[in-house]
């Protein structure tokens, strides 16, 4: 079977992907451009779940710390021990890599304006996206 390469206006910019090798290196995509492929459609719905999962948590820290409406469920008193803040603090941590990450990855894919010859530092983008 013979290859034939992509013509160099067809084909995008790596994708940083939300998650890591086994080695904790960043994964990327390198595609056509179109995002119709099914990794790409994976690493989607993958970001999507990141998200909510982060708006659920920064809903449920609000709660343990005391802020927003109260449910009335207890929770929200402002009382929370160390542990939980140690615990809740390393699960935002988390939360806050894969959503830099996610900003990052999406960002990297924007197109530059016409006339704006400094490319984004993708390198810095992609480095601190890569826990």
């Amino acid at each position: 079977m013979i290859y034939q390469s992509h013509d160099a206006t067809t084909v995008s910019r790596p994708r940083l992907l939300p998650w890591s090798n086994l080695d904790g290196k960043p994964c990327y995509l390198v595609g056509d451009g179109s995002g119709n492929s099914h990794l790409s459609f994976v690493a989607d719905n993958v970001e999507s779940v990141q998200l909510d999962m982060a708006e659920e948590l920064l809903d449920h820290a609000a709660d343990i710390l005391g802020y927003g409406e109260d449910d009335g469920d207890g929770d929200g008193d402002g009382k929370a021990t160390a542990h939980q803040l140690r615990f809740l603090a390393a699960r935002l941590v988390e939360a806050l890599y894969d959503v830099h990450r996610i900003a990052c990855s999406r960002g990297a894919r924007l197109p530059v304006p016409d006339g704006d010859d400094d490319e984004p530092a993708d390198a810095e983008l992609q480095t601190r996206a890569g826990r």
